[in-house]
């Protein structure tokens, strides 16, 4: 297996590149290339952390919590743990890894070296990838980001540099001493040693080997284009075609006079924080930034013109060893040297302080509780920790058992920090039934429309099909497009059935192609009349239920609620097996009222939403969670709210399918998703496609992320009686009676079998082992390969 280590640079497109990584990653693995998700689903920052020398604090290190020895040492043993067992399951021949900030920080030789053997057990043939820009113009960008993360000098300080010819070692000699607490980094303070790319090749080589390191060149429009599939293929080695990406904006870069007055800013900033009494953290501290923005011309990389001579010469030889194009490293014609840009309109730093200083001190006492220990540790102070737990530590029997030690650690994170999971979100009373809802007559559409339709995916879901599909037409979803492929338990007999009866219409998948069949059917449903003609189209699966909690409960009182909006995220609430051992014929939403609580920012999958859109022909895709694609033009005609009805046009029209601590909102619609049902449900959905075989660790994983019972909620109910009315008219006929009941059969006797499977009876057993609360349940997923 070869291993393509990608190392940035940082402000060379690395994002962009992580992007289109991990959204072809499944298509990746179909040709025998992973893209590691076990280190992270885009920037494998884990690897990173996991390496550097234990007294090198970098800004990631520090806010995430390894701030000390012992926890560093806690992530590489699982980093190094998660990408061998990653490995064993998909056994890739190229295994592609990234982390832009591996370039820029790594600069010991100890660093690689840990590095190094922490990747060889897997394979010992890497080879390492460097995007590169010409110096002046990655200079000017890196400034900026190094505003933004806190630097309070100026360019002065590399400008300083310029001439010699020691720049690697004369950076590192004049980087400051690291002191967290203060804000100080080599990484936002430091002069990059890095852009002496003749030394940063020598680095590398004399851990990996000579020739280890490829550079490649960078270009800002063509990693935007679609085509940069073509720069992924080429830089790791890809020998089929892998299509083209979705295209993206380059970059923007902020203004001279913005970076000014951050610069200023952060001086002060940091002469506050010096005294070591007051405690900023990252977000908080790029958010005073983004505060003082000002429009303007950026940097003129020309005004920089001493950085690009003082590595003409050896980037010209660098050009011709790795075969760049020779306009890569053309220098821009030389102007007046750099002179900080005017901040414009009186700015003055200290007045912003003044009134950013009650937010610092309010943040202070948040953080102390987090880092407090920690950083009295790293100036010696307190002795470190002797266990990773304790009988005080908060920790229930069952997750001291269980509970690896990354996810302890992540525990006594979780308790005092702003993630931390609670039920105190929205107005809504959930554990108190009110009255029923009324039923509603099925209405009378205008000619041309089919109203509002579920277009959904469907494998071996037969006991399940007619509860959803009468519970969504009791709520006022008028027409629905089912794709089935696989299936072996009547649910294509179910679907006929129902499409007979004039129900729902059922189309086949069997012959879907590309990355996925749900993609596939989804794309071939924007031809049907029933897509193109409906007024609101909604994508959801047969575990989820839109549970609207206005008015008479139904679609009509939601749109009623939110007149103006396009588009209406709907976040899951996830719900648990609640106590429910046994395969049961009892209505699902009756069944299951035990659930996560609704503030729970962490894991991701907690907040996702599937999205209810109107059908004005703004997006040109339907993707699982949301249409895609926005047309251009169409931006000023979508609107989107949350559950609650506010506003989240900016921070979801172009992208994104999980709510934030901004968007989350559950007061006028949340979708219920069952995704385990009962405990001998979930045992049949992780056999699904896997023959009679079952790996324990991805199912007991998979029980953990979604097994949320900690509150209850029961706000659906009150749609029982009509559900049970409508339930009752489709099953009074006889075949799709008949079906239902064979489909439950043959359910029950899959359970058996599995049972009588001594794999899956300990996945079973384990499973119901499993008691975690919501903060312990949280610390775990975290700590699971998928997070990072």
């Amino acid at each position: 297996m070869h291993i393509h280590l990608h190392i940035g640079l940082e402000q060379v497109g690395a994002d962009r590149l992580q992007n289109v990584l991990a959204a072809k990653r499944d298509q990746l693995i179909d040709k025998g290339v992973l893209y590691s998700r076990a280190l992270g689903n885009k920037n494998h920052t884990r690897l990173y952390m996991a390496v550097t020398e234990a007294a090198h604090i970098d800004p990631l290190r520090y806010n995430r919590g390894y701030i000390t020895a012992d926890k560093q040492k806690v992530l590489h043993d699982a980093v190094g743990a998660d990408l061998a067992k990653e490995v064993a399951q998909f056994s890739p021949d190229h295994l592609i890894l990234s982390a832009s900030q591996l370039g820029v920080s790594l600069v010991t030789r100890s660093e690689l070296e840990r590095l190094k053997a922490l990747l060889t057990p897997v394979s010992e043939n890497i080879r390492i990838v460097a995007h590169i820009d010409e110096p002046a113009k990655l200079l000017a960008r890196h400034y900026a980001e190094q505003i933004m993360e806190g630097r309070g000098t100026s360019l002065a300080q590399e400008l300083a540099l310029a001439g010699t010819g020691t720049w690697w070692a004369d950076a590192l000699t004049a980087a400051p001493r690291i002191n967290p607490q203060a804000g100080v980094f080599i990484e936002n303070q430091a002069a990059p040693c890095w852009l002496d790319y003749a030394a940063l090749e020598r680095h590398w080589n004399a851990v990996f080997g000579n020739g280890a390191l490829t550079f490649r060149a960078y270009d800002a429009e063509g990693f935007a284009a679609e085509t940069v599939t073509d720069e992924l293929r080429a830089a790791f080695q890809i020998d089929t075609a892998i299509g083209k990406a979705a295209k993206a904006p380059v970059p923007p870069e902020p203004s001279a006079a913005w970076l000014a007055r951050g610069r200023q800013l952060n001086d002060l900033i940091l002469q506050v924080l010096a005294k070591e009494k007051r405690i900023l953290p990252r977000q908080l501290w790029r958010s005073f930034i983004g505060d003082i923005r000002v429009e303007g011309d950026p940097i003129d990389p020309a005004s920089l013109s001493a950085i690009s001579k003082t590595f003409a010469d050896q980037n010209k030889a660098i050009a011709k060893a790795h075969g760049l194009p020779a306009s890569l490293f053309k220098a821009p014609r030389a102007k007046k040297a750099w002179m900080e840009a005017d901040p414009t309109r009186g700015f003055r730093a200290s007045q912003y302080l003044l009134g950013f200083m009650w937010r610092i001190d309010k943040a202070t006492q948040d953080e102390r509780k987090t880092k407090a220990a920690d950083l009295a540790r790293l100036n010696g102070s307190v002795p470190a920790a002797t266990s990773a737990s304790s009988p005080a530590d908060g920790l229930t029997d069952t997750a001291r058992a269980l509970l690896p030690p990354l996810a302890v650690q992540n525990f006594r994170k979780l308790r005092t920090s702003p993630f931390a999971p609670h039920n105190r979100l929205g107005a809504v009373n959930e554990e108190e039934l009110a009255a029923a809802f009324a039923p509603i007559e099925p209405r009378k559409l205008p000619k041309g429309s089919t109203g509002n339709v579920i277009v959904g995916c469907m494998k071996n879901e037969a006991p399940y099909i007619v509860e959803w599909v009468a519970y969504h037409r009791a709520i006022g979803v008028d027409n629905f497009l089912i794709y089935t492929n696989g299936c072996e338990d009547g649910t294509t007999e179910i679907l006929d059935r129902l499409q007979d009866m004039g129900i729902v219409q059922h189309r086949s998948n069997e012959d879907w192609k590309g990355n996925s069949p749900q993609q596939h059917a989804l794309n071939q449903s924007l031809k049907e009349p029933v897509i193109k003609n409906a007024d609101w189209i909604i994508h959801i699966d047969v575990d989820e239920f839109m549970n609207v909690r206005t008015g008479n409960g139904t679609l009509q009182d939601l749109f009623a609620a939110v007149p103006d909006a396009t588009n209406i995220a709907m976040t899951w609430r996830l719900f648990g097996h609640n106590d429910v051992i046994r395969l049961s014929d009892d209505f699902v939403i009756d069944q299951f009222d035990r659930c996560a609580p609704k503030y729970c920012p962490k894991p991701h999958t907690v907040w996702g939403f599937k999205t209810m859109f109107k059908n004005i022909g703004a997006y040109e895709k339907i993707s699982c969670h949301r249409p895609n694609k926005l047309k251009p033009g169409k931006k000023s005609a979508v609107r989107w709210v949350n559950g609650s009805g506010k506003d989240m046009t900016k921070e979801a029209a172009e992208n994104g399918w999980r709510s934030s601590k901004k968007s989350i909102g559950y007061d006028l619609l949340q979708l219920n998703h069952y995704a385990l049902r009962s405990a001998e449900s979930f045992l049949i959905k992780r056999q699904r496609g896997r023959a009679l075989h079952v790996d324990r660790s991805i199912g007991i994983n998979y029980w953990i992320r979604m097994d949320w019972s900690d509150f209850r909620d029961i706000t659906i109910k009150r749609n029982l009686p009509r559900l049970r009315a409508e339930y009752d008219t489709l099953m009074a006929d006889a075949t799709l009676g008949n079906w239902h009941e064979k489909g439950l059969a043959w359910h029950r006797a899959k359970a058996k079998e599995l049972h009588a499977n001594p794999e899956f009876q300990d996945l079973f057993d384990q499973a119901l082992k499993v008691k975690l609360t919501e903060t312990e349940r949280v610390a775990y997923a975290l700590a699971l390969d998928m997070e990072s």
